[in-house]
């Protein structure tokens, strides 16, 4: 809850990224908040009214996630919500003659696009969501410590710069419109 307030602030990739992480842990321990709060609040060094706070977060998540049938995979709606507005942004850059070098980077990364589209099972999501897959994916990859190859390693730095240029102008669009 802290550190998702913080990342919705500073970088909206991020925090997305983080927001998966957490549904993830939801489901590691079972849509439980029970075993929530014994297992993993716990353990943080909160004061009583954070971890408090944290189980009130947590609880609303769970109850969304039981709702919006999300128990077992899939995004919450407040996040995909989001996503969207992150795929309308990146379009509206994309037809603009305003934003040079975020388009520029678009082009480096389309052929990591295209070839993640090859190769997964989910063709029609939109590139952001690809590229944000991407880069959930090879974050569990390294919290698991298994081996990136150098192929992949290139293509998430890439996809990286992209997404946060796109984070970057998400931002300012939230503080003072941009122009297209």
């Amino acid at each position: 809850m802290y550190i998702s307030a913080q990342l919705r602030k500073t970088s909206i990739a991020e925090y997305l990224l983080y927001m998966w992480q957490v549904e993830d842990t939801i489901r590691a321990f079972g849509c439980s908040l029970a075993a929530i709060q014994r297992d993993y609040i716990a353990k943080f060094d909160y004061t009583d009214e954070q971890k408090e706070e944290l189980t009130d977060w947590f609880g609303n998540l769970i109850r969304m996630m039981n709702s919006e049938g999300k128990r077992e995979k899939g995004h919450l709606q407040i996040n995909m919500v989001t996503m969207q507005q992150l795929c309308e942004l990146h379009q509206q850059l994309l037809d603009s003659t305003k934003y040079p070098f975020y388009s520029s980077e678009y082009y480096k990364v389309l052929p990591y696009i295209v070839e993640l589209r090859r190769r997964g099972a989910n063709n029609d999501e939109h590139e952001v969501e690809t590229c944000m897959n991407a880069l959930y994916g090879t974050m569990m990859l390294r919290l698991r410590k298994q081996e990136i190859s150098t192929n992949t390693a290139h293509a998430v730095k890439e996809i990286t710069t992209l997404i946060g240029m796109l984070s970057d102008y998400y931002l300012k669009d939230k503080e003072e419109p941009l122009e297209f």
